[in-house]
Parts: C-alpha cells; sequence; structure tokens
C-alpha cells in the first residue's frame, strides 16, 4: 500500500520488537496458558482465511496468503473494522462456521492454550449471512467437543453483541444467549463489541441483565477508543466483571482505584492497542500503571492474524513492558486462570500444571 508523504504509516507494518531473552521466549512457548479476550473471526490465520476465500471466489478477500498481508495492512480502527467484516463474510454455511472454530483452536493448542474463551458474534452468521442458528450452534459446539478431544484445548463461548448493528443486533444475540432451546452448552459470557465511539453503552442494559439473569457473565469491551467514562458505563449499567480492553482507564485514578478495590480485571490486548491506534506506541502502554495501581490484568491477542501477533508475543511484549522474568510471566498466566470462568477444579488443575512447568524449567 502506498501512501502520500507525511500520511501516517499503515497499521499492520512492523511493531516495536521487544527486547526478550531467547530463553525467555522459549519459556513462554511451551507455558501453559488461557487466553480470556479472543475473537472467533478474528482468530482465522491465512491459513484459515485462504481456505475459506477459496471455498467463496466471490469474496473481496484474496486467497494467496502473501496477498493477506498487504489486506489486513489497516489505516485505521474504522478500516480495521471495514476489513474484519468482509472476513465475517467468509463465513457462509455450518461447514465453514466449524471448519474456522476447529482450526482456531489447533492454532491455540500449538502455543499450549489449555483453556479460551472465544468471543462469537452469532448475529453476523444467523442474521446477517442467514445461517440456521440450530446448525450455527451445532457447528461450534462440534468443534469444540472434538478440539477438546484432539487437542486438549478446552473452549467456552461468549456471545457479543455487536454494536455499530444497534438494538436489533442486542435482541438477537440476547434471545441466542438465553433460550435454552437455542443456547449452546459451552456459553458462559456475554458481550459487546465494535466500534465505541457513537455507541453509548448504556443502551444495552436491558439485554445484559436479561443474560445475567439466564446466569451468564458479563465481560463487555470498555475505554479502547473511547475514554473512561465508557468504562464506568459498563461497570455501572452492564455490570462488566470484567472489562474488554479499558485501555484508557489509566487516565482516571478513581476508575483505577475502583478496579483495583473491587478485583475487576482488565483483559489487555496491548498490540491489538498499538495497531488500531487506541495507544500510539507500546512504549506509552499503560500496562505498566495498572500492574502499579493493583489492577488485575490479563493478557490477550484479541485478532491475532490480523495484528501480526499470536499469545505468546503477547507475553513476551509483556515481559518488556512489565520487566518480567520466568516467574512472572508464571503469575501472568495465573491472573488468566483466576480471572477465567473455568470452573473450580480446572482452575486448580491449570494452575498446578503452569507451577510444575515453571518448577522444572527453574531446575533444568
Amino acid at each position: 500500500m502506498t501512501r502520500a508523504s507525511g500520511e501516517e504509516a499503515p497499521l499492520t507494518e512492523p511493531l516495536v520488537t521487544p527486547d526478550v531473552p531467547r530463553d525467555l521466549h522459549a519459556f513462554i512457548a511451551g507455558l501453559p496458558k488461557a487466553e480470556l479476550h479472543v475473537h472467533h473471526v478474528g482468530s482465522a490465520s491465512p491459513r484459515i482465511v485462504s481456505e475459506l476465500a477459496a471455498r467463496h471466489p466471490d469474496s473481496k478477500v484474496p486467497s494467496d496468503p502473501e496477498a493477506l498481508v498487504d489486506y489486513f495492512t489497516f489505516t485505521d480502527f474504522a478500516h480495521f473494522i471495514q476489513v474484519y467484516l468482509s472476513v465475517v463474510d467468509l463465513i457462509r454455511t455450518p461447514e465453514d462456521v466449524r471448519l474456522l472454530t476447529y482450526e482456531v483452536a489447533r492454532d491455540m493448542a500449538r502455543q499450549q492454550v489449555r483453556y479460551a474463551e472465544l468471543t462469537i458474534t452469532p448475529f453476523s452468521s444467523t442474521v446477517r449471512r442467514g445461517i440456521d442458528e440450530y446448525a450455527f450452534m451445532e457447528a461450534i459446539e462440534d468443534a469444540r467437543k472434538s478440539a477438546e478431544a484432539d487437542f486438549g484445548t478446552v473452549l467456552r463461548w461468549c456471545f457479543d453483541i455487536p454494536g455499530e448493528a444497534g438494538l436489533e443486533s442486542a435482541e438477537e444475540t440476547a434471545r441466542l444467549a438465553t433460550d435454552d432451546r437455542i443456547r449452546p452448552e459451552g456459553l458462559v459470557s456475554f458481550g459487546l463489541g465494535g466500534p465505541e465511539i457513537g455507541v453509548a453503552r448504556p443502551q444495552f442494559k436491558p439485554y445484559f441483565d436479561r443474560a445475567i439473569a439466564a446466569g451468564l457473565h458479563s465481560v463487555p469491551h470498555a475505554g479502547e477508543t473511547t475514554g473512561p467514562e465508557t468504562v464506568w458505563d459498563a461497570l455501572t449499567d452492564l455490570r462488566a466483571e470484567r472489562i474488554g480492553h479499558g485501555t484508557s482507564s489509566a487516565q482516571d485514578p478513581k476508575l483505577l482505584a475502583h478496579l483495583a478495590e473491587h478485583r475487576i480485571p482488565l483483559e489487555v490486548c496491548p498490540t491489538s492497542n498499538i495497531a488500531t491506534r487506541a495507544v500510539r506506541t507500546l512504549d506509552e502502554h499503560p500496562l505498566a500503571e495498572f500492574v502499579r495501581a493493583g489492577v488485575p490484568v490479563t493478557i490477550n491477542s484479541d485478532d491475532p492474524p490480523m495484528f501480526g501477533t499470536d499469545l505468546n508475543n503477547e507475553y513476551a511484549v509483556a515481559a518488556r513492558l512489565l520487566g518480567l522474568d520466568e516467574r512472572g510471566l508464571a503469575d501472568l498466566a495465573k491472573n488468566a486462570v483466576a480471572a477465567s470462568f473455568l470452573d473450580a477444579a480446572g482452575k486448580a488443575r491449570l494452575r498446578d500444571e503452569i507451577d510444575a512447568y515453571t518448577a522444572a524449567w527453574r531446575t533444568r
């Protein structure tokens, strides 16, 4: 992509490479992990996107993996949403849904992800694309069960409202999430994604109330491309138990104190924040401010292939920003376990696995 002199660089040009020792990278590669903020379609690797694009040659999305590098060059957050939705349009059949879900789990397993809460936007498939809602649920559940059997990676779902689609999408997402005849077994939480600017959080309160009453956890995006007031709205109106991104929380000391006091975790996605210009540079990222304020943080990859990253790289970024050694990285991994909606026995097993791995590494 060419640009005029003085124009801002495309968002997917190489980001700052963290100065992390090779041994620490190796430790991260083998570290058992949980991931709590990662999007279903946004996790489609070039390999998966290429296969889907080849299935649907009428799409604007290139089927050549090398061409996808240029295609995933974003100029701003709005352009990212435009490209993201074009990839969503590749998911046209239950078979596409199943392929995407299973292959995303395969890629997670390669990074030692033992547990993931994958954010899914069913409205995009069941309403916009017209996939039968029962067939959609069957596809994600079949992929979830097969992935756990084949790779050992446990998947759970967060159904999120695409905020830009308005209250119609909220109604449909809440219906799919709360109707026992449709709701999938793996569903644990209810979220709100898409652009934040011009999409007020309070209007979605009735839908979050319904989801919470049905036993789901509240995990909306907030404070990514808007100010801390959006995070307050998510806490007050949507009863958020975790905050997706929450990047601008650093601008409000009272908010940081509230998050710390009430142990409300932030789902931090450093490379994503740079790529979408939520944060200007990696050195300006507020992750360290959150930690100093006592706010629980988890590290996540958001839409990893689109941002040229993965969860292992995000841990390396965190190691650089926080000055972490192996024990610090293990504690960060256990933060995600603690903040997850995994059952108590599952949390204990994963914490024990992290501790055993770390102990073995330190005595090698």
